[in-house]
């Protein structure tokens, strides 16, 4: 029996806007983009609007390309993106275009008749709901007696009958947008409304329109604006209506990493053909995954196949990691971290295909120089680091850094493999929680903050990054398995960090408190990037440079109880020999 088919994101919309009674233009705009298929999965629903300040006569201009360029740039950001760094960022732009527009007129000294607007946003992904608002115009949630208010004014109250906008589109070289988000439920209905509009209407308002056009939102809309004019509103009037028809199911998976229709590989060998390639020979077998070295039939290239595992092919949250590799891979563009294949051919099996990388991994390379000096340990974080960068910039977590994730081809190129861990933010959304949770790393390399609850971020990244730096330069990892048994802060906070120069006493005191802050327990005491920790170790300063030496017992534990059980040994044999010369 065929599965029932998966619930998508539905909506019913309508929209209405009157010019002001008074007013030769309306300063209002609206707007809203209801894409069909993987562009509604991978970055919603949105409806917008904005509302010009009436001082000014060109805000109708800012309120236009406020409202179009949102529509038409949020769709065009990266689908890693989290729906609040998209937002954010398009909205940024839109700010900055707008308040230079006014630099450039005569409104550069009047910033009551430049380019400026309200702004306010309502985006719907997978089962979330995002709120993105400065200004003064309205988002609502309807209830049975109340207009629930989910937007805070932006007005500054002077008195009773006297306010002004404190924040605004337009108004300043920089912006700060709220955002909020919530789990949306089906058969919620929202309005969003200019002041022109909500001042005038009431829930009551809202569901005589909503009985009498059930069918028909835009007409719906068109009643409460007129409604608002019929009950004393003379200001520009924009309503918009949006209910939730329907939501994905809470467990489904993210539908970028849809496998529905792709059979499970039969077992395959060296020499045979698989979906255009000729596989040449096993690269690397385990519990995981069946790795091939195989040639494309069609350009003769070499790529790695990797194979689901035959004993996990019934788990569909491994199948939906191991789909993900790839989908990561092809959205990265960096020669620091692992290509998919060019090939883009339909496939009938379910299957990763990745370049094929001619040179052995970190932890070879690491058995092969046991001591290495300083200076090539640096030349390959560099590069790693700018793996981890392209990754970050994506809103992406590695998660599973590792000397064996890590390889160094022939001409020396760093590389980083095996992306199946990936946290990416634009995939979260939608699901109830983005936070980055569950410990998929390895777990000597997994930083404390996965085992106590909080969350991964770069600096869990960096924290990987930096134990495996420790590791290259010791062969030891800096705090053994300690980390994998923490539970809590406090557990976290009793890790001990060992100097390197235990072990290489050669190197500078530095290189130890450039790591110690790198390996800090707690992620807020760490460097803030990637590259902040790449500057230091090649550019130490005064903070690393004028460090004290670390305290015996955090250097050497076992040796700093053993001085002190000797002391006080002594101290007793000492206090029980002038007890027994007084007598």
């Amino acid at each position: 029996m065929p599965a029932p088919p998966r619930k998508q994101l539905r909506v019913t919309l309508g929209q209405h806007s009157l010019a002001g009674s008074h007013a030769p233009v309306n300063q209002d705009f609206h707007g809203a983009m209801l894409p069909e298929g993987a562009l509604r999965v991978s970055k919603g629903i949105a409806v917008a609007l904005a509302d010009g300040i009436g001082s000014s006569r060109v805000s109708q201009v800012a309120s236009a390309a406020a409202v179009r360029g949102f529509l038409d740039d949020y769709y065009a950001t990266s689908d890693t993106w989290s729906v609040q760094r998209a937002a954010q960022r398009v909205l940024g732009a839109t700010n900055a275009w707008l308040h230079a527009q006014t630099q450039r007129s005569d409104a550069r000294f009047d910033k009551d008749s430049g380019y400026v607007c309200t702004f306010s946003a309502l985006i719907l992904k997978g089962r979330d709901a995002h709120l993105l608002h400065v200004g003064d115009a309205r988002i609502h949630r309807l209830h049975a007696g109340a207009l629930e208010q989910l937007t805070e004014d932006h007005r500054v109250r002077v008195s009773s009958v006297e306010s002004y906008l404190g924040r605004a589109l337009g108004a300043g070289a920089h912006v700060e947008i709220d955002h909020r988000c919530w789990e949306a439920e089906v058969g919620e209905v929202y309005l969003l409304a200019t002041d022109g509009a909500y001042t005038h209407l009431d829930a009551a308002a809202v569901h005589e329109a909503l009985a009498l056009h059930a069918d028909d939102f835009d007409a719906a809309a068109h009643w409460l604006a007129e409604a608002a004019r019929t009950r004393g509103s003379t200001d520009d009037i924009t309503v918009q209506l949006l209910r939730i028809d329907e939501l994905p199911d809470a467990d489904a998976p993210p539908a970028q990493l849809q496998r529905e229709g792709l059979a499970m590989p039969p077992a395959l060998a060296p020499r045979a053909r698989f979906e255009g390639f000729s596989l040449v020979r096993e690269i690397h077998v385990s519990s995981r995954s069946h790795v091939y070295l195989a040639t494309d039939d069609a350009t003769g290239q070499p790529a790695v196949l990797k194979l689901p595992s035959v004993d996990l092919r019934d788990d569909p949250d491994y199948l939906d990691r191991f789909v993900l590799e790839e989908w990561v891979a092809r959205r990265i563009d960096s020669p620091h971290v692992l290509k998919a294949s060019a090939v883009e051919r339909p496939r009938a099996h379910l299957y990763v295909a990745m370049e094929y990388v001619d040179g052995h991994t970190l932890a070879q390379w690491m058995v092969d120089h046991p001591r290495p000096d300083l200076d090539s340990v640096r030349g390959i974080v560099a590069q790693l680091a700018r793996g981890l960068q392209a990754l970050h910039g994506k809103e992406m977590l590695h998660q599973d850094l590792r000397p064996e994730n890590v390889m160094i081809d022939r001409a020396g190129t760093v590389k980083i493999i095996d992306l199946a861990s990936t946290h990416v933010a634009g995939l979260a959304d939608g699901s109830g929680d983005t936070r980055a949770l569950a410990i998929e790393g390895t777990l000597q390399y997994t930083a404390p903050e996965y085992f106590t609850g909080h969350g991964g971020s770069a600096r869990s990244d960096l924290f990987s990054l930096a134990a495996i730096v420790y590791q290259m330069l010791c062969g030891q990892l800096p705090y053994g398995l300690q980390v994998s048994r923490i539970r809590s802060p406090a557990d976290a906070g009793r890790l001990r960090y060992v100097p390197v120069r235990h072990l290489r006493p050669e190197l500078p005191a530095w290189v130890d408190a450039v790591l110690q802050k790198a390996l800090h327990p707690q992620a807020a005491k760490r460097q803030q990037a990637v590259s902040e920790f790449v500057h230091d170790l090649r550019t130490p300063g005064p903070e690393f440079l004028s460090a004290r030496m670390p305290p015996l017992i955090e250097r050497r534990p076992v040796l700093f109880w053993q001085c002190t059980t000797v002391l006080l040994a002594a101290a007793v044999v000492v206090l029980l020999g002038l007890r027994a010369f007084g007598r």
